[in-house]
């Protein structure tokens, strides 16, 4: 009662200031599209949901405006897997995004309501929470940002988000699971990209066997053992780009000479930037032996294909990043060198993310 007090006599010093001289009122101002305006019921708040992150790892990154909750998370997960936010009811975020792929796709490029392929390859969602910038080229600013863009999307699900709201507003159980995730039942686009973001902050891949050894519950073999020594040597050079626990970038792009002229500009097109053609973000390699292509076009079938590109296969220029180029002028890779690398990336794949029955479809 003491906030709702305080909110109506702010209100009436609003009133006052904004009275005419003739005693009329300017009208407030309109709200932002796709805000929640008058809501016609109230429920309980929220449950907060807290993660128990690993101490190898970093602290989760807080997101203010968007904390977890048990009911935001279940809302987004149903959210992420239902195709009614597509024009046809057909397509859902899960359609390119699925779970034993370690949230990538399992073909080569998405495809989206009308069968029309995109440019590149869905990528992987495994701890999206510490990444930051999303989409290859880094155009979303985090996750809430991200989930915006592939609704309205021509070619992915094409539907205009006052249609999708609609929808949900209509919808026979949507209404009172907004409520329990958010206090009242206005449903509105920030409020969808929202639940969805916290589902997917969930998307957490903790348990592989590079996790159990850093924990003290494991150890490497020999062959493990040496094949992380050449990740982390100037002979493999992985870790630039692919430092541990995350095995990916937070914020760097480069080009890395797949092309001897750039086809896909990359970050360019988001910072028209020269030095960013053809660049683009490092996806984790996390659970990668469970993914079957690599780079944002597909082109490589095989984790060995993706390795023997960056051992001295790439195509050299001056927009090719400055610590690719610079293997040129060092001893490379040799054959059981790659083959001891690849070993040492297996212990990256975590089968309980993998399988985790809440992060799967709700509906199967």
């Amino acid at each position: 009662m003491k906030y709702r007090l305080t909110l109506c006599f702010v209100a009436a010093l609003w009133l006052a200031a904004c009275s005419n001289d003739d005693g009329g009122v300017d009208p407030p101002p309109p709200p932002p599209p796709g805000a929640c305006t008058a809501t016609s019921s109230q429920c309980p708040p929220a449950t907060p949901l807290y993660i128990d992150v690993p101490a190898h790892f970093p602290a989760m990154p807080e997101e203010p405006d968007n904390p977890l909750t048990v009911e935001g998370v279940a809302l987004g997960r149903l959210l992420f897997y239902d195709p009614i936010l597509s024009g046809d009811s057909t397509q859902a975020c899960a359609s390119c995004h699925i779970q034993d792929r370690a949230f990538s796709d399992s073909r080569p490029f998405s495809a989206g309501i009308r069968g029309i392929k995109g440019t590149r390859h869905a990528p992987p969602i495994v701890n999206p929470a510490w990444i930051g910038a999303m989409f290859w080229d880094g155009r979303a600013h985090g996750l809430e940002d991200q989930a915006r863009g592939p609704v309205p999307n021509e070619i992915e699900m094409d539907l205009p988000w006052p249609a999708a709201i609609e929808r949900l507003k209509r919808h026979r159980d949507y209404p009172e699971l907004f409520c329990a995730a958010f206090g009242d039942s206005c449903i509105s686009v920030d409020r969808v990209v929202k639940a969805i973001a916290q589902f997917e902050r969930t998307f957490m891949s903790f348990n592989s066997k590079f996790d159990r050894v850093m924990r003290g519950e494991d150890t490497f073999t020999p062959e493990e053992a040496a094949g992380r020594q050449i990740f982390n040597s100037e002979i493999g050079d992985c870790f630039h780009c692919h430092a541990e626990p995350l095995f990916a970038t937070t914020g760097k792009f480069a080009n890395t000479g797949l092309d001897s002229i750039v086809v896909d500009h990359g970050r360019f097109d988001v910072t028209h930037d020269a030095r960013d053609m053809g660049a683009f973000k490092a996806p984790t390699l996390r659970n990668a032996s469970e993914r079957f292509v690599f780079m944002h076009d597909s082109r490589f079938s095989s984790l060995r294909a993706a390795i023997e590109h960056y051992n001295g296969g790439f195509h050299d220029s001056e927009l090719v990043d400055p610590l690719i180029r610079a293997r040129l002028g060092r001893r490379l890779m040799r054959e059981g060198e790659i083959d001891t690398l690849i070993i040492y990336l297996n212990t990256l794949t975590d089968p309980e993310f993998l399988t985790n029955p809440d992060l799967a479809d709700p509906n199967h």
